[in-house]
């Protein structure tokens, strides 16, 4: 592949950007937003779909690969590109929060984190070398570094502890990374939970120690939205213009339209995906609750000017029939719809930066889901 990665910054309307990720496996649009394929697989959608939609990245999870199938298997089979049939940039997390929200039982030390497996109930310990180990086997094209993610609230004390934690492990992902393939890159993350003051040390130490992204994490996990935002312009105050900015985690339209605004390059999040299976379509008039009785005999499609077949193509009433019959292609429609739909919200950003016209293209998006259809 021999490219080597890189950003370049195309445009900006205020602090908002617009710019591009180069990778061996392809150009990363920015802003960017990556469906979740937590096991390989963007839930409910065939690549061919995700790609089709817009999307120039997805994301894998490190903590359920190991689990299942496992990293070395994946490795053996192709790596994970060649495994779920992806052949474009993934990003793969490092698992520190699927440790912290889904293992009953785990011990963090200082060298890393034991814990028992969800699925089986199987002892697993995670190091920040075996956790750049693990991403490196999957071959993914943007690594993360083992982090220790905590609870919110908690005390300023423990934020401060599992902050520098993250830091120490950084550096020991930074080395356990030297030696990867032309190409490959690898993220820090900013920690700090709603301090200000550790939030800045943070993105700072990680800045000094040198990645080729930053990430800021902790968030999104039920603080109030404008502490979030808080977050967000402290962090990206402090983290270098030349490099993208990935906000973890995030999220629902409005949250990324906010953090867009605020210099952040890259988001994930299941919402999409899960809302689809739950029978919740995203649109440009808002959202849309498809187990609603209104819907039964409605002709209407979705959004008839959408490019996506399955926001087109089909009548509400159609969805809401497959919903109530429990019907798998239900999911699989609105899924499809919803991914289309933040893809539409990316590509409708980008525009509006190059065009120097971003505020007013967030509020004209904010009216239509205001006013509804």
């Amino acid at each position: 592949m021999g490219k080597s990665f890189g950003f370049r910054l195309l445009a900006t309307d205020g602090a908002a950007r617009r710019g591009e990720i180069s990778t061996p496996r392809g150009i990363i649009r920015t802003p960017a937003f990556m469906p979740v394929g937590t096991a390989a697989t963007v839930k409910a959608m065939f690549p061919e779909q995700v790609r089709a939609a817009g999307a120039d990245i997805v994301l894998g999870n490190t903590y359920h690969l190991m689990l299942r199938p496992g990293a070395e298997r994946i490795a053996a089979l192709g790596g994970l590109h060649k495994f779920m049939q992806w052949p474009h940039p993934i990003l793969t997390d490092s698992g520190g929060f699927q440790v912290m929200s889904l293992s009953e039982l785990r011990k963090v030390t200082e060298e890393g984190v034991t814990f028992r497996s969800h699925l089986d109930g199987a002892m697993f310990d995670l190091t920040p070398e075996r956790a750049i180990e693990i991403q490196r086997l999957l071959d993914s094209d943007i690594v993360m570094q083992l982090d220790e993610c905590i609870r919110l609230p908690a005390a300023d004390a423990e934020v401060e502890r599992a902050m520098r934690l993250s830091l120490r492990w950084a550096e020991r992902c930074r080395r356990a990374f030297e030696g990867a393939p032309d190409g490959r890159a690898l993220f820090g993350i900013v920690q700090g939970g709603t301090l200000p003051k550790l939030r800045q040390e943070s993105a700072q130490a990680l800045v000094e120690m040198g990645f080729q992204g930053y990430a800021i994490g902790g968030l999104a996990v039920g603080e109030p939205q404008e502490v979030m935002l808080q977050m967000v312009e402290t962090a990206a105050a402090e983290l270098p213009a030349g490099k993208p900015r990935y906000l973890m985690g995030v999220g629902e339209p409005e949250d990324i339209l906010l953090a867009v605004e605020r210099g952040i390059d890259m988001f994930d999040c299941v919402l999409p995906t899960r809302a689809g299976r739950h029978a919740l379509a995203y649109t440009r008039f808002g959202k849309l609750n498809l187990k609603n009785a209104r819907h039964a005999e409605d002709p209407q499609p979705l959004d008839e000017t959408s490019e996506c077949p399955a926001a087109r193509d089909y009548s509400r009433a159609y969805l809401h029939h497959l919903v109530k019959a429990n019907e798998i292609l239900g999911a699989m429609l609105l899924s499809w719809a919803n991914v289309a739909y933040y893809q539409s919200l990316m590509n409708g950003m980008r525009e509006a930066i190059s065009a120097g016209r971003f505020a007013d293209f967030a509020a004209e998006t904010r009216a239509g889901w205001e006013r509804g259809e």
